[in-house]
């Protein structure tokens, strides 16, 4: 079995996120792709797709939002994604049970004894008239007939997991600051969740192998459950495997891909590029080596923004009075410091709307 080592796994991943060209897609296509972007922050998307996309206008994402094309909704490892309409609908019936349990590992004392379909319920009946609102005020129209859970407890598990629903604008919008208000998913977007399969088949589990390994891969099992929090995927991977084919990582462990999907030559160039707080390219795996050192993969998870020099995190950066801050992880050689300089240039002046191309490079 062919063995991909690290070098060909970034390139592989890098050509999948869009990342070693930008790409001349639609938003809207782009979004579907990478199977959503995590947005926990209303902002990082924007970041996200201007590295990805060429000639990015964020105008066209609040659009999007605007129109109800794409949603903010708790989705993957129970984190606020930004994912398309159709998406949203067709997999969180599959979500479900996942968004439940990573609300229980928090507050499953202060939970103790709730009937959370009763809860549910009660929640849906709040939420149907249309009426936007905070996680704090549902939980403040129920903390009557459940006082003792508190009402943090209710709002987790009502917002995150029970009730399906999306942040309505303007929260995610272009430059703009707004607090989160819920909306009944199915009501913002004029359809139902699709349920999930009466026969016990997982379609759903099946889709997201394939968009997975498409936006992903090659990459293992384990990857794909970081990916996505889910578990009973082994079962959707088994009725997909003879669609795909096989490699070995240094590791030995056993990665799938797609058969027709890109893996670049290791030794294909790969450009700077700037990517947001907890970008997909990061957080999409279990084994991040492809892509960052274990000695800094705890920067992904606390939200650092990154800098991708030769297809590696080689940097964090961060943006203050419409100056562009690169702060190195290791020595740059003159050409990477030249190259990251330009590269933010033209990301101070996206977020500043073309007002500055200040950048700052930190000197080791």
């Amino acid at each position: 079995m062919t063995v991909l080592d690290t070098r060909a796994l970034g390139r592989a991943t890098l050509a999948r996120q869009l990342l070693l060209d930008r790409a001349d897609v639609p938003v809207l296509g782009a979004v579907a792709h990478l199977g959503g972007l995590q947005a926990q922050e209303p902002q990082e998307p924007f970041v996200g797709l201007w590295s990805r996309l060429r000639d990015f206008d964020p105008a066209d994402l609040s659009d999007l939002l605007l129109r109800r094309r794409v949603v903010r909704t708790h989705l993957m490892r129970r984190t606020v994604h930004l994912v398309t309409a159709d998406d949203a609908l067709a997999w969180r019936a599959r979500h479900g049970a996942m968004l439940r349990q990573r609300v229980l590992g928090t507050y499953r004392r202060e939970l103790d004894g709730v009937d959370l379909d009763e809860l549910a319920a009660a929640g849906r009946a709040v939420m149907a008239d249309g009426e936007p609102r905070s996680m704090t005020e549902l939980a403040r129209a129920l903390a009557e007939r459940w006082p003792a859970p508190g009402q943090r407890a209710l709002g987790e598990m009502l917002i995150a997991a029970l009730v399906p629903v999306a942040q309505a604008p303007p929260r995610g919008l272009w430059r703009t600051r707004a607090g989160v208000r819920n909306v009944l998913l199915s009501s913002w977007l004029g359809r139902e969740i699709d349920p999930p399969s009466p026969d016990g088949a997982d379609p759903v589990g099946q889709a997201l192998v394939r968009r997975y390994l498409a936006a992903y891969g090659p990459a293992a099992s384990a990857d794909l459950r970081a990916w996505c929090g889910l578990a009973g995927l082994s079962a959707a991977v088994a009725a997909v495997r003879e669609e795909l084919v096989s490699f070995r990582d240094e590791r030995g462990r056993e990665l799938l891909d797609l058969p027709d999907a890109p893996r670049p030559d290791p030794g294909t160039p790969a450009p700077v590029r700037f990517l947001p707080a907890f970008d997909n390219a990061i957080l999409g795996y279990d084994d991040r080596t492809r892509i960052i050192d274990d000695a800094h993969r705890g920067l992904s998870v606390a939200g650092e923004r990154v800098v991708l020099i030769d297809g590696r995190v080689a940097a964090t950066w961060n943006v203050r009075e419409d100056t562009v801050t690169v702060t190195p992880l290791r020595s740059l050689s003159a050409a990477d410091r030249a190259s990251a300089a330009e590269e933010g240039r033209v990301l101070a002046s996206f977020l500043s709307g073309d007002e500055s191309g200040r950048v700052r490079i930190v000197r080791t």
